[in-house]
């Protein structure tokens, strides 16, 4: 039977083999070179991923290397928002709440004075479960008390609930999927608590 595992690699040519010595070691390279630098660099050079000294201007339409990153100019006659000290206060589908602005996929709105509508598009079923239905069949040879398998309900909550606003001029309204009654209920809360954010 062929040997599986190989054995230790033939001895290099010039480089007698030395007692205590790993074998599979590779051999020792250049002294300059060190692990995670580019191929000859060394520690005092800047290695893979470091920035280089910029040597081309930046394309057109991109600001210089110094020049500080901030939105584009909004047209005549837009809404303006303030800087944003901080975060976003909430989120409610693609409808934002940061600051004094309310941030849409159609544009920014101000919040001050901003109408808010929710309306529940959910459906809740309850139904018997197939398994109560099973173990009532099974327990009802041993006792009587298998019968109480079939008081078991299950409660299913589809749909969507439709939150609207409409601030400056603009409307704009958005469907917020939910699976529980719970998130029925997070979704409204949510709403209340923009309206308050609105006065």
């Amino acid at each position: 039977m062929a040997n599986q595992y190989p054995g230790p690699p033939p001895e290099q040519p010039g480089q007698p083999a030395q007692p205590g010595q790993n074998p599979y070691a590779t051999p020792p390279g250049p002294a300059d070179s060190a692990y995670g630098y580019p191929q000859g660099g060394s520690p005092g050079e800047p290695g893979y991923g470091y920035p280089q000294p910029a040597s081309t201007p930046p394309p057109p339409g991109f600001p210089p290397a110094g020049a500080p990153a901030g939105p584009p100019p909004p047209g005549p006659g837009a809404f303006q928002a303030a800087p944003q000290p901080g975060g976003m206060a909430l989120s409610l589908g693609d409808i934002a709440v940061s600051g004094d602005t309310i941030m849409t996929p159609t544009g920014a709105m101000p919040l001050k004075g901003a109408v808010w509508t929710a309306t529940d598009m959910s459906r809740t079923e309850e139904k018997m479960p197939a398994h109560a239905v099973v173990l009532a069949i099974i327990f009802f040879f041993f006792c009587l008390l298998g019968l109480l398998f079939l008081l078991m309900k299950e409660r299913t909550t589809t749909g969507f609930v439709q939150v609207t606003v409409a601030s400056g001029g603009r409307h704009h309204s958005t469907m917020v999927p939910v699976q529980s009654r719970e998130q029925v209920m997070f979704v409204l809360n949510q709403v209340n608590y923009a309206r308050s954010l609105s006065v």
